[in-house]
């Protein structure tokens, strides 16, 4: 697992599965139907991806979509750090 994909795992846990080893978040896992983020706990999520990762996240990259695993949440910064580097 890499350092990107460990952080993040790393943070949902703590923040919304404190009773789940990280090791057993599986990177598909679907957080928001599997009812650990809601909607404030996407904001807060997205909070902590620019704080952690020192990226912009727009309002209208937003949707759920780009936020509802693990592995979707490492593409989105993997995303935004290659945008930020190109520019």
């Amino acid at each position: 697992m890499d350092e990107t994909t460990q952080k993040i795992k790393a943070f949902i846990v703590e923040e919304f599965m404190p009773d789940v080893p990280v090791e057993d978040l599986d990177d598909d896992f679907d957080l928001l139907t599997g009812g650990v983020v809601d909607s404030l706990g996407l904001l807060k999520v997205v909070a902590w991806l620019e704080d952690e990762f020192d990226i912009g996240v727009d309002d209208s990259e937003l949707g759920p979509d780009s936020f509802r695993t693990v592995a979707a949440i490492k593409a989105y910064v993997d995303q935004a750090r290659e945008t930020a580097h190109a520019e």
